[in-house]
């Protein structure tokens, strides 16, 4: 089993900013597509946004394209998840996942109207 650990979540208010991380152990990073998934209340949970371990390239949600910004930071072993003019529709526990297979306990993000 490989730890991931996100943190970062919180409260904001509709339009403002939160910076989620992904903590995991070792190359993790720089060897598994890490992506960030989503899960409302009484809802799925849906992907978000992901980046490849070749390359770096990403991808995102349509509904959340031009707003979040996933990164990483292979010397930290770390990966972000910039959310920017967030809605209040953002709202749920977000998860990050290493190749869909490892997965962290999740952060919520609540944002008010």
């Amino acid at each position: 089993q490989v730890p991931v650990v996100e943190s970062g979540g919180g409260l904001v208010q509709a339009g403002g900013s939160l910076r989620l991380s992904c903590a995991a152990s070792g190359r993790t990073i720089s060897t598994s597509d890490m992506r960030w998934f989503r899960q409302a209340p009484g809802k799925a949970r849906e992907f978000v946004a992901g980046i490849s371990w070749i390359g770096g390239s990403t991808s995102y949600a349509e509904s959340v394209k031009g707003r979040f910004t996933i990164s990483r930071d292979i010397a930290k072993s770390t990966v972000y998840l910039q959310m920017n003019s967030l809605k209040v529709e953002d709202t749920a526990v977000y998860y990050c996942a290493a190749n869909n297979v490892h997965w962290g306990q999740g952060t919520q993000v609540t944002v008010s109207s």
